[in-house]
């Protein structure tokens, strides 16, 4: 898919000060990384979190990697997506908005709503606060759940890029991260076009690598499954892999370029068979015993009739779903971190905060 030519990055520092950048859900893998991308550039950021037990471990964690003068420009607040409380004074002052904050789930909940509400209703909360305290620029994290189901793609191969839109309507099997993420995106695009917001949206793809803290991904868990023996057999579909430093680059990257605005991109390195992360896993760790057994296609197809696990994978299995990346990788300047990289940066912070598969995430 086409997209703009992309000149230089346009600064948002100003002559004494940079200007102040919100990222909601800044104590999440995704939205750690974002901070300290953005700390980096020269950014202040403010970041938003559920509770204040979490600023301090996000404020620590930022401030290993940056240094203390750099976490210095970082101000964490309390505000919930769920809740007006607490975002006009979130809002105030900020020049731009990075929302990253969702609810992601490891199993299918038996109430949808757990995954769907905060997905929808949090992303209109945001940008009709962002409205009022008049805030234009809004960087949005989406998915590829977003982007490439409902299409009839049942069997073989297929190339997806940013002109495809998720037709839940059409889905036999839906899943409530799919569902909530899609319905969010639409209302996004909808609210910016009536309010005149400058829109952007990234959609990654199984987002791993290095986490900075215990308070990691669910995603990570795909690693750590493997490590600790956990996970006791293998699906047979593949995921679509980008590192965590690339999505929040990315972010960063569709910031300083205006020419971004208005447009989606996927964040899609590398398509891998589950079966083939755990051959990496292996062959990176060959001391310990890494499973290498697959389930039958059939057993997954039975069991995602009852919900659970299953219900999340059931589209992907039969086929292969390809997102094609270059465009997202244009817009980075270099290319993707690759997934082996990825994997191995992912099982090394495994080991190093000793994390878990985790099944859910409240």
């Amino acid at each position: 898919m086409g997209g703009p030519e992309f000149g230089p990055p346009f600064s948002y520092l100003g002559d004494d000060m940079a200007d102040l950048i919100l990222v909601t859900g800044a104590s999440g893998f995704v939205g750690k990384w974002c901070v300290i991308k953005l700390l980096e550039k020269g950014y202040r950021v403010r970041g938003t979190v559920r509770s204040d037990n979490k600023a301090k471990l996000v404020h620590d964690t930022v401030a290993g990697v940056v240094g203390d003068e750099a976490a210095a420009r970082l101000e964490l607040v309390q505000a919930d997506i769920l809740d007006d409380r607490g975002w006009p004074a979130a809002m105030q002052g900020v020049s731009a908005v990075m929302h990253v904050a969702t609810v992601i789930r490891g199993d299918e909940p038996k109430d949808p709503n757990i995954v769907i509400r905060p997905a929808v209703e949090g992303t209109e909360r945001m940008l009709r606060m962002a409205h009022e305290a008049g805030i234009k620029r809004i960087i949005l994290t989406s998915s590829i759940a977003t982007v490439g189901y409902g299409h009839g793609h049942t069997t073989g191969r297929r190339v997806y890029d940013e002109t495809y839109f998720t037709q839940l309507e059409k889905m036999r099997w839906t899943w409530a991260y799919c569902v909530g993420k899609t319905r969010a995106e639409r209302a996004a695009w909808d609210y910016a076009k009536a309010n005149g917001m400058e829109l952007t949206t990234i959609h990654p793809g199984a987002i791993i690598g290095p986490a900075l803290d215990e308070d990691a991904s669910i995603s990570v868990g795909m690693v750590s499954g493997l490590m600790d023996n956990s996970t006791p057999a293998l699906p047979s579909n593949g995921f679509s892999i980008i590192d965590v430093r690339d999505v929040a680059d990315m972010h960063v990257a569709a910031l300083e370029h205006p020419e971004t605005i208005g447009q989606r991109y996927l964040a899609t390195a590398e398509y891998m068979p589950f079966p083939r992360i755990a051959q990496v896993v292996q062959e990176l760790y060959p001391d310990r015993k890494v499973v290498q057994r697959t389930v039958p296609d059939w057993i997954i197809r039975l069991v995602a009739m009852f919900g659970g696990p299953a219900r999340q994978i059931i589209n992907d299995i039969g086929n292969e779903k390809i997102f094609d990346g270059r465009k997202g990788e244009a817009l980075l300047g270099h290319p993707y971190i690759p997934a082996r990289q990825s994997i191995k940066d992912t099982a090394e912070s495994v080991i190093r905060f000793g994390l878990k598969l985790q099944i859910a995430k409240p």
